[in-house]
């Protein structure tokens, strides 16, 4: 077979290249050769990005998918494409280390996570396993056990990923993946994101399987893409969800009523994130969108439930405590002290945030009646230098808390939310979230989808 030559980087999302695959203009085996090409460039960051590069099962994929399309057409929008999978999916065969030196040697997982097996039947090519922070245990992406993949924007600087699903974001920014599959639980997917100028989406957490995924938070977590653009996390998503193919369509712009947040979400923005911010209100209200600026005070509440380590500490000791007695000196010092908070957490104190938060949530829903969505920036900060946070424990944290913010308003809902780039190209990335009550994904991303169209144009 005559391995054709692969599409420019301009022409890279999911479905440029699935119809590229299908026309013949390309070949699967052409865009997997490409993908592991720049993964192990040793002057790339596929070395920090990867922390299991899957050589042989990438090429017998993409090979199987290349004789498979002629005869029975493709099996998804996905077949034949190169697809990165975040370190803490159980991949059978493998074990599932989570971006930690501690469980290495952990016995392989028997069972592929429901994620995995449903992106093998669509024909999806899974060229590695993606760097993370350890047990996805921040906001920031740093790992000192791999090394932290640098953000493609200012590499001359060194700047951060995002996290916690960092080699996700850089495998797709540098053309080592067209999509990424990362975890969500306070902002684990949007974050990178927004860092690296991409989308991505948070689904709501019963969306998509949690099964063979090492957990964070069991009452926080959700499984969401990472790709170039709001169409093709839409594609990922209905094929992680059990969709299928289905097609999400642009909303109408005109008429939509938009609630944007003045509490909390709009505090400590930096200049460039405030200008980006701004531009892209202004342009949509040219476009007919009716943006509603108030404050929604019960935003300020969630820090005060959340004081003790809320669900994340808590559930993340209960699952962690075991193997910190035995090894706890393995971690990363910054994971485990978080994780610790939790064991100062009674049952009572857990039964305190359930609680609140049934009552927060219906207030929360209750101020979003009437509005299409909310709209907030995804972070309120550019992507920082790597080096001043790994030099310093005080400035790691204070960043860390203002990453994780404004998604975790959205977790805590038990929301569905998107980020998508609205900086001007050239300028560092900027990423503008719209966020939904759980349940509203597809209406999310049809909005999404006109909002990228209206910024981009």
């Amino acid at each position: 077979m005559t391995v054709a030559s692969t599409p420019g980087a301009a022409d890279t999302t999911v479905r440029s290249l699935s119809a590229a695959l299908r026309s013949g203009a390309t070949t699967a085996q052409a865009l997997t050769e490409a993908a592991l090409a720049r993964a192990t460039d040793p002057l790339g960051e596929g070395a920090r990005v990867f922390t299991r590069l899957e050589v042989q099962g990438a090429r017998a994929a993409a090979m199987a998918s290349d004789l498979l399309r002629p005869w029975q057409g493709p099996r998804s929008v996905l077949d034949g494409l190169p697809v990165s999978v975040k370190d803490l999916f159980d991949i059978a065969g493998q074990p599932t280390p989570a971006g930690s030196r501690v469980l290495a040697d952990a016995a392989p997982a028997v069972r592929s996570a429901t994620v995995v097996r449903r992106l093998q039947a669509a024909g999806a090519v899974i060229v590695g396993r993606t760097n993370m922070t350890e047990f996805a245990y921040s906001g920031l992406g740093l790992n000192p056990h791999h090394g932290t993949p640098l953000n493609p924007w200012d590499r001359a600087t060194g700047r951060i990923p995002g996290g916690s699903s960092s080699g996700a974001a850089v495998s797709v920014s540098d053309g080592m993946a067209v999509a990424a599959i990362g975890s969500d639980t306070g902002g684990s997917v949007r974050i990178p994101a927004a860092l690296c100028g991409l989308a991505g989406f948070k689904p709501t957490a019963r969306r998509v399987s949690l099964e063979g995924v090492l957990p964070l938070s069991t009452h926080l977590d959700s499984i969401g893409p990472i790709a170039r653009s709001v169409a093709c996390c839409a594609e990922v998503d209905a094929l992680l969800a059990g969709d299928g193919d289905a097609v999400t369509a642009p909303a109408r712009l005109r008429g939509l009523r938009l609630l944007v947040p003045q509490t909390v979400a709009l505090d400590d923005l930096e200049a460039e994130v405030a200008a980006a911010f701004a531009s892209s209100l202004s342009r949509l209200s040219a476009a007919g969108v009716r943006i509603d600026e108030q404050p929604l005070p019960v935003l300020s509440r969630l820090a005060s439930i959340n004081a003790r380590g809320g669900f994340t500490a808590a559930e993340a000791w209960a699952w962690h405590r075991d193997l910190i007695a035995r090894a706890g000196d393995r971690y990363d010092p910054r994971v485990v002290s978080r994780i610790r908070r939790g064991e100062a957490m009674s049952a009572a104190d857990l039964i305190d945030v359930i609680q609140a938060r049934r009552a927060w949530v219906d207030e929360v829903n209750q101020a979003l009646a009437g509005h299409d969505a909310m709209l907030m920036p995804t972070v309120p900060l550019v992507a920082p230098a790597l080096q001043p946070l790994q030099d310093s424990d005080d400035g790691y944290g204070r960043a860390n808390l203002l990453m994780l913010r404004n998604p975790t308003l959205i977790n805590f809902l038990d929301g569905c939310a998107l980020s998508l780039p609205c900086h001007r190209p050239g300028d560092a990335p900027v990423g503008l979230m719209v966020a939904g009550v759980g349940g509203a994904d597809r209406r999310i991303l049809a909005i999404g989808l006109a909002i990228e169209q209206a910024l981009r144009h």
